[in-house]
């Protein structure tokens, strides 16, 4: 279950030292003298950030300076350390890309002091950056871990084998590149490309019959008025695919799926076979542009609509 977030645009709003500033409560600064294991002590930001972008940028980049990477204590308090963590996710979202990347690889590198600390704060980093369940999951902060990991003198060539995998398979479709193109076969038995498909955009709903979760995002799709009007207006093109083997269920399955979407699957099962997209979770939702160019990744219908109706 993901732990509670802290709203840390409280701290980023506070008015600088020697005004009247309120204080927000159960967070602690470096001037509050704290057992670190009961509390993750913040840094404290100097007077002159005034602006939330400024003490957003300097938290961010500070904001392990008080931890003690050597102690392993603080793999056995995930209420302070993994707090800490998604907090510190939750963060990364007001710095810039080029920021959030730095950090993260900042303490990953820091926690090589202490081989149980860096392999700790690996699994933290997969359980919410990487895990289809996590509501925090982000594949582009992720990749800035893998390669701070790959670097690592801490992993064995052997415990590097499974990152480098993961780090090649997070390469590929990556928001602003073209997607990789597949061959996709109808009922019918005819086949074509989806780099064929003419319409400005495109949205690949892989997905499996029975699949309970896939049932609400087709249900979601079906019934949002933006993604129809896009549809019935030939802005947007559905391309559903069965990537998997069971041809005869899928079949069965058909008459569920709009006539107005391309219904297929993958004849030879290429897409998993060679990795094409990362399918660790179904379904999974791609949008594309007109050159098929990714907008959106592992996406939900509701991002589609906002994206849609821009």
């Amino acid at each position: 279950m993901l732990m509670k977030i802290f709203l840390f645009f409280s701290i980023l709003l506070l008015n600088c030292n020697g005004c009247n500033s309120r204080q927000i409560p159960n967070l602690t600064t470096d001037k509050t003298q704290a057992d670190t294991l009961t509390q993750l002590i913040l840094p404290h930001i100097p007077a002159m950030m005034q602006t939330p972008e400024l003490r957003a940028s300097y938290l961010v980049a500070h904001y392990w300076d008080h931890v003690n990477w050597t102690d392993t204590n603080y793999i056995h308090h995930p209420e302070i350390t993994e707090q800490g963590w998604v907090n510190f996710i939750d963060l990364l979202k007001l710095v810039s890309a080029d920021e959030a990347e730095t950090a993260l690889q900042s303490v990953i590198t820091a926690t090589e002091t202490e081989p149980k600390c860096h392999h700790y704060l690996q699994q933290l980093a997969e359980k919410y950056l990487y895990d289809p369940n996590s509501p925090l999951r982000n594949e582009e902060y992720y990749i800035a871990v893998l390669d701070a990991l790959i670097a690592s003198p801490v992993l064995t060539d052997t415990e590097k084998i499974r990152i480098r995998r993961q780090r090649k398979l997070a390469q590929r479709n990556r928001l602003g590149t073209i997607a990789i193109n597949f061959r996709y076969t109808l009922a019918s038995g005819t086949s074509a490309y989806l780099h064929n498909i003419p319409t400005d955009y495109t949205l690949i709903f892989f997905n499996n019959p029975g699949c309970h979760a896939c049932g609400e995002v087709m249900d979601a799709l079906k019934t949002s008025d933006i993604i129809n009007k896009a549809v019935d207006s030939q802005t947007l093109t559905i391309l559903s695919i069965y990537p998997d083997e069971d041809v005869k269920e899928w079949k069965s399955f058909l008459p569920n799926y709009p006539m107005n979407w391309i219904n297929a699957y993958d004849r030879k099962q290429v897409i998993q076979a060679e990795n094409l997209y990362d399918l660790k979770a179904i379904p999974t939702l791609y949008l594309l542009d007109r050159q098929k160019k990714v907008l959106l990744k592992d996406t939900t219908p509701a991002h589609i609509e906002q994206m849609l109706n821009q």
